[in-house]
C-alpha cells in the first residue's frame, strides 16, 4: 500500500536518491533547511553527481515529489525518514548534537502512530536513544532502523538492486519499513536494531581495512623500489582467493574513516585494527611526500600539480578527501600546490591545462577518468593508483 512518506534531509547525497527512488511507489515528499540546494532540485536540477538520477529527479517532480524547506512537510506522513548520521567529535568520539537539535525541530510535528526510519550510519544504540528520546516527549512513534548500503554516485541504481536491512522496536514499525522498501523489489533481510546498526559499520569498516591492507603493502613494496601494480596483478592473475584485493589509493570520504572511529568508540577504543588501518589511510599523503622529497631533493623549488580533490573517481564530493591533506603537506615542502578537479566547486582550483603547464610535478589525487588520456607535457607523475598504468613507485 502506498505511504506518504518525508525525507528529512532530502537533498543531500543520500536522501535525494532515497526519495527518487521510493516516488515511483509512494507519495513523497523532501524537507531540507538548504533553501539555495530545495530551490535547485524543486526546478529539477541534481545538486551532486549521481548516476541516472537527473532523469529521476524530473520523473520523480513529475509524479508529484514535493520540496520544501519547511518543516511542515512531517505533517500527515506516515513515515519520516531520517538521513542525518552520527559524526564524530575532533576527539574522534561520537557526537549526538545533530540527532538533539532534529529531535528539537520536529518533534512539534510528529503525531502518534507515524514511524520514523533512521536511514543514515548511526552509532550503535542511536535508533535506542531517539526512541527513548521521542517517548519522553511523549510521542507515540514506531522507530526502525533501515541503513542505506549504496556507493556514492550510484547510490539511485543501487538503492533499487541491493538487499535493504530493516530493522525497528515493534511490529508496527517494522512493516511500516517493509512497506516502504518493499515495492523497490529488492531482498529484505529484517534484524534487530543494534545487529542492523552494526551490521551497517561493519560494512564500511570492512572495506577501510581492506584499503589500509593494500595501502600497507604499497608502502612496503615502494620501500624497496618496486612497483606494487606488479605485485598485485601477479596476485590477482587467475587467483580467486586474491580477486576481490583492491588496489592502494586515498582511502578517504565521508563514511569509512568516521565509521571506523565510531566501531573503535563502541568497543571501549580497544578496536587495534581499525585504529592500524587508519594510521595507514591516513598516513598515506605524508607516506608519498616523504618519498618524492627522496626523489626530488630540490622540492621546495618546484611547483606541484595535484590533479583530483575529490575523494574518489568521478565524484564531486571532497569531503574528508585526502587530497586536500596532502596538499596541505605538499605546501611545507614545495614551492606551490596548484590543484585541479573537473567535478569540485571550489574557488582555489585552476583550469586542468594551466596546472599542467604551470607545474613541475604532477600528482594524481583523485583517478578520473579524464585525466587518463592526459598530456602531461613529459612531466613526472606521481600515481598512486597506477591510473595512467605506468607504474606507481615514487
Amino acid at each position: 500500500m502506498s505511504k506518504t512518506i518525508t525525507v528529512v534531509g532530502g537533498c543531500g547525497h543520500v536522501g535525494l536518491p532515497l526519495a527518487i527512488a521510493l516516488a515511483s511507489h509512494h507519495r513523497v515528499r523532501i524537507f531540507d533547511i538548504d533553501s539555495a540546494t530545495v530551490a535547485r532540485v524543486r526546478r529539477g536540477e541534481m545538486p551532486f553527481r549521481d548516476a541516472g538520477a537527473e532523469q529521476g529527479l524530473r520523473e520523480a517532480l513529475e509524479r508529484g515529489l514535493v520540496v520544501s524547506d519547511s518543516a511542515q512537510m512531517l505533517e500527515g506522513a506516515d513515515v519520516v525518514a531520517v538521513v542525518i548520521g552520527t559524526p564524530v567529535d575532533e576527539h574522534l568520539n561520537p557526537s549526538f548534537g545533530q540527532f538533539d537539535r532534529l529531535l528539537n525541530q520536529v518533534s512539534e510535528y510528529m503525531r502518534d502512530g507515524q514511524t520514523l526510519v533512521l536511514r543514515s550510519t548511526v552509532y550503535p544504540g542511536t535508533s535506542a536513544r531517539v526512541q527513548r528520546e521521542l517517548h519522553l516527549r511523549g510521542h507515540k512513534v514506531h522507530v526502525a532502523f533501515c541503513p542505506e548500503r549504496v556507493a556514492e554516485g550510484v547510490a539511485l541504481e543501487e538503492i533499487r538492486k541491493l538487499p535493504q536491512i530493516i530493522s525497528g522496536f515493534s511490529r508496527e514499525g517494522v512493516e511500516a519499513a517493509r512497506a516502504v522498501f518493499e515495492p523497490l523489489g529488492v531482498d529484505l533481510l529484517e534484524l534487530t536494531p543494534l545487529e542492523a546498526e552494526i551490521t551497517k559499520l561493519c560494512n564500511n569498516v570492512y572495506r577501510y581495512i581492506t584499503f589500509a591492507v593494500a595501502n600497507q603493502f604499497y608502502m612496503l613494496a615502494s620501500e624497496w623500489n618496486i612497483d606494487f601494480h606488479r605485485i598485485l596483478h601477479a596476485m590477482k592473475f587467475n587467483y580467486p582467493r586474491a580477486a576481490h584485493m583492491p588496489g592502494p589509493g586515498f582511502a578517504a570520504g565521508p563514511c569509512l574513516f568516521k565509521d571506523t572511529m565510531q566501531m573503535s568508540a563502541f568497543n571501549n577504543n580497544q578496536f587495534f585494527l581499525g585504529h592500524a588501518a587508519m594510521l595507514v589511510n591516513e598516513g598515506l599523503p605524508q607516506f608519498v611526500v616523504n618519498r618524492m622529497l627522496r626523489r626530488w631533493p630540490d622540492l621546495r623549488r618546484r611547483k606541484v600539480g595535484l590533479l583530483g580533490m575529490a575523494f574518489k573517481a568521478e565524484s564531486d564530493d571532497p569531503r574528508e578527501s585526502l587530497s586536500y591533506k596532502l596538499k596541505k603537506v605538499l605546501s611545507l615542502h614545495c614551492e606551490e600546490v596548484l590543484t585541479t578537479d573537473p567535478y569540485v566547486r571550489d574557488a582555489d582550483l585552476y583550469p586542468l591545462e594551466k596546472v599542467v603547464r604551470a607545474a613541475d610535478i604532477l600528482v594524481i589525487g583523485a583517478p578520473h577518468e579524464c585525466y587518463r588520456m592526459l598530456d602531461t607535457l613529459g612531466k613526472p607523475v606521481v600515481d598512486v593508483w597506477n591510473h595512467l598504468g605506468k607504474g606507481s613507485t615514487v
